[in-house]
């Protein structure tokens, strides 16, 4: 079932393409719905809910930013770590709304625990169990500062609630993945499967994300979604350092947003044997697909970025520690000279060099060796000596490009993920709220 990036990535392959081919299983103890509240004027499903009928365990992981949505500032305060439900609204991304966003939030988590509550009171069973505001988590995406249209969305949310449905076929899910996006030009899904002692565990991923990407989540929300019975701590722990290598290492634009969050919620309807450590040799499989999927819709979403034609991976090895490698490769993926070169197909190695030295990084210039796909291009503080520019400038037609930086002076590395810079980012963003 899992996506193989590698093929869909050759250059000879659109990028349109990517995930497509992917087919998301049903995760037991989960429904989900979409609506249109009408926020965008046209009718669009921007609504979605996921609802878990008896509770799930879950962790998150949220944008650094100073600024944030009033959604980010709901979540941080629910102390709990077993919730009822996540709902994700788009178009408005409820941040710097004032008091009326945070007090438009609160009703709508009043009308939605309300609706939730009836609904579990139409159960086989007949026992309604009370859905607290505290069992809720928000996630909101879209423009900053204007107002929050909670009237809209609480409007809808009977309707939301009444469509919740546990029969998450390919449709649904690409409905839902549907649903959160805003520049995004397609839904970007992911599973994958593994096993715990003798259980099949299944975990199935969203996400949404095109611009304002970069470390530290970005405009990004991911959702994912698993059957495993695992404790939220031990998710937590499993998240943050999944993240730190799949989510944390993209970048469309060095902008990081306000809105940003990354979620795993867990049903335990697989009925795994019980874990009470995190070095339990059943965590290490989760946690190996948990990286496999979360990495897939990482890049997914800068395949997807804003405008972008071409998927750029930036290897940097030889550092002395995984920071220096980390940050001498965002300044590279980060830098508009280097993007724009590799938009405009020109194998200006010079900019990759100037990018690394202004890292900040105590690299050593006569150290450097400098790969554009398996071309080297330069090393020892000049062009390498069988450099041929007209082979290096075939290779900067395909879709997808690698470049390697050894900084010759350790045993570290690590892996950024970027696209180019074309005229069509400038057109998006310039008319982003028109």
């Amino acid at each position: 079932m899992t996506l193989n990036l590698k093929n869909l990535l050759n250059p000879k392959i659109k990028m349109s393409k990517m995930g497509e081919f992917q087919v998301l299983q049903p995760i037991d103890g989960l429904e989900i719905s979409a609506v249109s509240a009408d926020l965008y004027g046209d009718g669009r499903d921007d609504l979605t809910l996921f609802y878990f009928k008896e509770g799930a365990n879950f962790a998150a992981v949220y944008t650094t930013s100073k600024v944030t949505s009033a959604s980010i500032n709901w979540n941080l305060k629910i102390k709990r770590h077993f919730v009822k439900a996540l709902m994700v609204n788009t178009k408005n991304a409820n941040t710097f709304t004032g008091i009326k966003g945070a007090q438009g939030l609160k009703e709508i988590a009043h009308t939605l625990s309300k609706s939730l509550t009836l609904k579990s009171s139409q159960t086989p069973k007949g026992v309604s169990e009370v859905v607290k505001i505290t069992d809720l988590l928000f996630a909101s995406t879209g423009v900053i500062g204007e107002d929050f249209p909670y009237l809209k969305i609480k409007n809808r949310i009977p309707e939301l609630v009444k469509k919740l449905r546990s029969e998450q076929n390919k449709f649904v899910w690409f409905k839902a993945a549907s649903a959160i996006m805003t520049t995004d030009t397609r839904p970007k899904v992911a599973y994958e499967e593994c096993r715990m002692g003798n259980k099949l565990v299944k975990i199935s991923g969203i996400a949404k994300g095109s611009g304002m990407i970069a470390p530290n989540m970005a405009t990004m929300l991911a959702f994912i979604f698993t059957d495993a019975n695992i404790p939220s701590v031990f998710l937590k722990a499993i998240l943050k350092r999944v993240t730190s290598t799949t989510f944390n290492s993209i970048t469309v634009d060095s902008d990081t947003s306000t809105n940003d969050m990354v979620g795993v919620f867990s049903t335990g309807k697989a009925k795994n044997s019980k874990i009470y450590n995190v070095l339990d040799p059943k965590l290490q499989e989760f946690e190996k697909s948990l990286h496999s999927l979360c990495l897939n819709l990482a890049k997914q979403i800068v395949v997807d970025g804003e405008g972008a034609k071409k998927f750029i991976t930036i290897n940097i090895i030889g550092a002395r520690s995984t920071s220096m490698a980390k940050n001498v490769g965002f300044s590279i993926a980060n830098s508009p000279l280097f993007k724009t070169a590799i938009a405009g197909e020109d194998p200006n190695w010079g900019r990759i060099v100037m990018a690394a030295g202004k890292s900040g990084e105590n690299i050593i210039a006569n150290k450097l060796q400098v790969k554009i796909g398996n071309h080297l291009v330069a090393e020892q503080g000049k062009p390498a000596k069988d450099y041929k520019e007209e082979d290096v400038k075939e290779y900067m037609k395909w879709n997808s490009i690698d470049v390697e930086v050894n900084l010759n002076i350790g045993s570290a590395s690590y892996t950024v993920y970027t696209c180019d810079f074309t005229h069509e980012y400038i057109d998006i963003n310039a008319d982003y709220r028109n």
